[in-house]
């Protein structure tokens, strides 16, 4: 077995599996995290409140920040292997792929595709970069590390803080198009798109896409609206 794993990985199935898989890790937390963010509504002891129990939860069985550091891990290598697989599809794709016949035969529609998810894939890593040292960190956060998470989810989105909204906005749709393509060929890649289930799963992509967007920029504009401070 543990050397069949490696193999399979080598594979174009095996990398295509993995991506699927550590998307669907990815989605999950998009999820739980958008559900968590929209606390903020709810005013800042709630929202603060929630913000220690992901560091004390299962305590004191659990150390301090103990569960919430194993699911970073756990996210931090489905994010590596997700984008390895991807970069590693791509070469081989392009490997195989007559210069003449795609520059001939290439849709529009693929090549927006492609385009999307590359470039979106390098925005969506420099958003999670910042959004570590912003938030997590406290480094580039307005109001420093040592403020309370309520505070620095204000401070970030404030109205004279309109580009950092607007950073964000971008950011979301590009997950959101990432998402609905990830989710559609993720389907495909587990055989579950035969017949009449391409069409359900397209639905089911576009939904979930356009909820988390929907959920995740609610923070950030109600913010700069001034209808939460």
């Amino acid at each position: 077995m543990a050397v069949a794993i490696p193999e399979l990985y080598r594979t174009t199935v095996g990398k295509k599996a993995v991506m699927a898989v550590t998307g669907g890790i990815l989605v999950l937390f998009l999820i739980a995290h958008m559900a968590g963010n929209l606390k903020v509504f709810l005013g800042a002891s709630e929202f603060d409140h929630y913000a220690e129990w992901l560091r004390t939860v299962g305590a004191p069985a659990i150390p301090h920040r103990g569960l919430l550091t194993a699911t970073e891990v756990v996210l931090g290598v489905a994010v590596i292997l997700h984008m390895w697989s991807a970069i590693s599809l791509a070469r081989t794709a392009r490997r195989a792929r007559p210069v003449g016949y795609a520059a001939k035969k290439k849709s529009h529609a693929n090549g927006y595709a492609v385009h999307t998810m590359r470039w979106g894939g390098v925005i969506i890593a420099l958003y999670l970069v910042w959004h570590l040292l912003d938030l997590t960190f406290g480094a580039v956060n307005p109001q420093g590390g040592n403020a309370t998470p309520y505070a620095k989810v204000v401070a970030d989105f404030a109205p004279s803080h309109w580009y950092v909204t607007l950073f964000c906005v971008v950011a979301v749709i590009l997950v959101g198009l990432h998402l609905r393509h990830g989710i559609r060929s993720a389907a495909q890649t587990l055989g579950l798109t035969g017949g009449r289930g391409a069409r359900g799963y397209d639905l089911l992509a576009a939904a979930v896409s356009a909820l988390l967007v929907a959920g995740f920029l609610a923070v950030p504009i109600a913010v700069t609206l001034g209808w939460v401070e």
